[in-house]
């Protein structure tokens, strides 16, 4: 706990067996009051590593529901155990998980309701291994961002972020993609709702276990970055409603 705030981690796995150790053990545990690892229905020994570990809240899908699916059952999954911050790191050990402590900070001292881990502050992403064509995509797609949301983030792309349990309850996320779309959409989201979201530097690491999508999605998930962005735009304009900014919307709720 932090000031009295419950701190879940949740961990959305695929294919994540050789990475979920390293990860695990450098969680915080002086902190962290929960972990949840949810399994897409991965076809290696993910689930069988977690038991090994510990875990107690294991929850395993019986078909693929997609990184953005099975980001919707752990945020469920840590609302149900009444967590006050959850903190969603990737178990693929591409971001530092001693940051647990930093980021839940920020939002249990009531300065912020979610808190970004930024691979381009400090060291940057290319010094991390992040190939230069995803560098200079996230460098572009973060530009338009930035112009469309009025907002001033060194990134929108990070895997790595927390939030408060009142930006759970309040934003749509159940309009939300299934698929990598999901994290900038809900990002959007949060700030279209007006929370304060704050950034922190975090080193990554790009090796072959780290997980990665392709060009080929790369390039669908840019298409879809940009067209959340002036989503977000036209409604703020009064011009367009669309159902992932829609305050009635579909919400997340305790499973």
């Amino acid at each position: 706990m932090l000031h009295g705030k419950k701190i879940a981690v949740v961990l959305p796995a695929y294919h994540a067996e050789k990475t979920l150790l390293m990860t695990y053990r450098e969680i915080p545990f002086d902190v962290v009051d929960e972990v949840i690892l949810v399994d897409d229905h991965s076809k290696d020994r993910t689930v069988e590593v977690g038991k090994t570990l510990g875990i107690k809240h294991i929850v395993v899908h019986e078909k693929n529901k997609g990184y953005g699916g099975n980001q919707k059952t752990c945020y469920a999954e840590a609302l149900k155990l009444g967590a006050d911050i959850v903190v969603m790191l990737h178990p693929d050990y591409q971001y530092a998980p001693k940051l647990i402590t930093a980021m839940a900070s920020m939002i249990a001292s009531g300065e912020y309701d979610a808190v970004l881990a930024s691979r381009i502050l400090g060291r940057g992403a290319l010094a991390g291994g992040m190939p230069f064509y995803k560098y200079a995509a996230n460098r572009f797609l973060t530009f338009v961002e930035n112009i469309l949301l009025k907002e001033k983030f060194s990134e929108y792309h990070s895997g790595y972020r927390a939030f408060g349990r009142n930006v759970l309850e309040t934003i749509p996320l159940l309009e939300n993609s299934d698929d990598f779309l999901f994290d900038n959409q809900m990002l959007a989201q949060t700030v279209y709702s007006g929370f304060r979201v704050g950034e922190i530097s975090c080193p990554t690491k790009y090796f072959p276990e780290a997980s990665s999508i392709s060009f080929k999605r790369s390039v669908v998930y840019g298409f879809g970055v940009l067209s959340t962005a002036f989503k977000f735009r036209l409604q703020k304009l009064g011009i367009k409603n669309y159902a992932i900014f829609d305050p009635d919307g579909r919400k997340l709720r305790p499973i």
